[in-house]
């Protein structure tokens, strides 16, 4: 059986359209008049079909740092947002879940679309898009419990196009010992990659409450080689966790100067740091009003 034929497209009860293939599981979610929606619907699914099979096409160059250009237009949306981060050690496949949302979003706003708003759920990186109200985010700070604490909320002047979250604890081996990072950005793919270079760089190198593995004896494909990734992370004491959170701020601090990201939320172990624009710490709240026209999200 080929790839294509076993992607699937199904409508859920709630009117979302959802597309799964393989490791892919997709949501899309559109606002407007409902022909725009069912038009929007059919593109979407219709880019979805091939993705799979091209990206697998294209796997030794996109797990690798450096190499030919990609060919598929998913595949050149990863390789163009690691691009945008120099002088580290970062694949194509840092992006892959971000660029496939974005790819998706960007066949949903075709030209004359018609809609409102949509955002495209791939795993919990979005890619959203907005002309009307804004998007509030509850931000999910701990995958296992998915519990949530800082908020966002990004509307159609923000010039924010995507969110993405990383961490060791979620679908990807992360270097460093954040719970969770998540990025807002000018597009999901940018957002994917700078949650994963930030995360890595919470950590406590050598700290003996933190267990390592080398990548590929996790999973042998993995585009992290023998890198140790982390495995496990005891209880950390209040300034361990600090410290940690310490070392991916000023990273994140460096993207949001140089207008690579808008904003990041960082967080381990209960502890968290907010930073940059549209993301509020719920202890000390300093945005959303009470528009009931608001679009909320659970960013998981």
């Amino acid at each position: 059986m080929s790839w294509a034929e076993t992607a699937r497209a199904h409508l859920l009860p709630d009117g979302r359209l959802r597309l799964t293939h393989g490791p892919i599981d997709v949501i899309v979610d559109c606002d407007g008049p409902g022909n725009a929606i069912r038009a929007a619907h059919l593109r979407a699914r219709d880019a979805f079909q091939p993705m799979l099979a091209e990206l697998v096409a294209e796997l030794p160059r996109l797990r690798a740092p450096a190499g030919p250009a990609p060919q598929g237009d998913v595949a050149k949306r990863m390789h163009r947002a690691v691009s945008r981060f120099l002088g580290v050690f970062i694949t194509p496949m840092a992006a892959v879940a971000g660029s496939v949302a974005d790819h998706l979003l960007a066949a949903v706003l075709m030209p004359g679309h018609g809609l409102i708003r949509a955002h495209v759920n791939n795993g919990g990186d979005i890619a959203l898009w907005t002309s009307d109200a804004p998007f509030r985010l509850a931000i999910c700070e701990d995958p296992l419990t998915r519990s949530t604490g800082a908020r966002a909320e990004i509307g159609p002047d923000d010039e924010i196009g995507g969110v993405a979250t990383s961490g060791w604890r979620g679908r990807s081996h992360s270097l460093g010992i954040a719970d969770a990072v998540t990025v807002l950005a000018r597009d999901a793919a940018t957002a994917d990659a700078a949650a994963t270079l930030i995360a890595n760089a919470v950590d406590l190198p050598d700290h003996p409450a933190v267990t390592r593995a080398p990548a590929d004896s996790l999973s042998p494909d993995s585009d992290l080689g023998a890198r140790l990734v982390t495995a496990d992370v005891r209880p950390l004491p209040l300034r361990d966790r600090q410290i940690a959170l310490a070392h991916g701020s000023k990273l994140a601090r460096r993207y949001i100067s140089g207008g690579l990201i808008a904003a990041a939320c960082l967080t381990c172990q209960t502890e968290r740091v907010v930073l940059g624009r549209a993301v509020t710490n719920p202890e000390n709240p300093s945005i959303h009003g009470t528009n009931s026209r608001q679009k909320d999200l659970t960013h998981v």
